[in-house]
């Protein structure tokens, strides 16, 4: 069986329901990811904090590298995942970090 690259979930489903990725691409990052009234990096973050309170890693490590392009820190990342830990559990906390140092470490390689 081939692993899924959840670097981009999207793209890994388009294959298979590709209506459902145009369903989330037109409404979602055509409209709602450019609205002004919030800036790309707190959409991010908000983002990012509800994956890891509702327990969705497999979306999390596109979206991290997505917080960092729109202007969070790993610094800022690091400190939310820890924030968060009492508030969505120590479990969602400590997968979310484990999640994030293997997205945001291929980043440094992929960099390097």
């Amino acid at each position: 069986m081939t692993p899924i690259d959840f670097s981009s979930p999207r793209a890994a489903a388009r294959a298979f329901t590709p209506k459902l990725s145009d369903l989330v691409e037109a409404p979602l990052y055509a409209e709602v990811w450019n609205d002004s009234d919030l800036a790309p990096r707190d959409r991010s973050l908000i983002t990012i904090a509800c994956l890891i309170a509702m327990n969705h890693a497999n979306e999390l490590p596109a979206h991290l590298h997505r917080g960092i392009q729109n202007g969070l820190t790993r610094t800022e990342l690091s400190a939310a995942i820890t924030h968060l830990a009492f508030y969505a559990g120590f479990p969602a906390a400590i997968t979310a970090s484990a999640y994030a140092n293997a997205a945001l470490s291929r980043q440094d390689d992929a960099s390097a």
